[in-house]
């Protein structure tokens, strides 16, 4: 069974859905620790709630990104993690460990990648003016939000519509695809061929 680590800063919303879509066994792969840059983050909770191991980090206890990146390295592979789940995590990892995790890394963005990249997406989309936002699931490159995408789900963008509801909405989204791409990764059925993401055997949303 493939092992993977969620990378988290805030309340943990992804992050649960992911681990209620391990209990359904709808994801045929284990949590093996959940790393956060923020003790108070809520999302460490769910994860102790869980009974999934942690670590916790506070970057300024650091002289640069990479020196806290090594240690998270060393944490990774005590416990011989395959591949890592970004869930609202807002550190920018630096090429030393993306080269590490080549093709091994993903994330969720709550816009329509390459538009809105970035730590706010929902607001920079209300600001312009879109009328369809969405979510993207994509592999991490160096890059912000440019690495190859998975899937994509497009959302009306409501006259009303505040940061919040807007938010409330993807969140839905979010949580009913990111499982999907996880169970993907962990059956070998993602094929990237340059920028382009193929998914063998199509998409099975059960």
């Amino acid at each position: 069974m493939k092992k993977f680590a969620v990378f988290v800063s805030g309340s943990g919303t992804n992050l649960q859905a992911i681990i209620d879509a391990v209990n359904r066994k709808e994801i045929p792969g284990q949590i093996a620790l959940v790393v956060s840059d923020n003790p108070s983050a809520y999302a460490v909770v769910r994860a102790k709630n869980a009974g999934i191991e942690t670590f916790v980090f506070n970057p300024k206890d650091y002289n640069s990104r990479q020196d806290y990146e090594k240690i998270i390295v060393g944490e990774l592979e005590k416990r011989s993690v395959d591949f890592i789940v970004l869930a609202g995590f807002m550190r920018v990892l630096t090429p030393f460990f993306i080269r590490k995790y080549k093709n091994k890394i993903l994330n969720i963005h709550p816009a329509l990648l390459p538009s809105f990249p970035g730590a706010h997406g929902v607001r920079d989309a209300l600001n312009y003016g879109v009328k369809v936002t969405g979510v993207t699931v994509h592999f991490v490159d160096e890059g912000v939000d440019t690495g190859p995408i998975i899937f994509q789900e497009p959302e009306r963008v409501r006259d009303d519509d505040t940061e919040e509801s807007l938010h409330q909405r993807l969140h839905k989204i979010e949580y009913r695809i990111y499982p999907l791409a996880i169970k993907l990764f962990i059956e070998d059925r993602l094929v990237i061929e340059g920028r382009k993401v193929k998914v063998k055997g199509g998409e099975d949303e059960n």
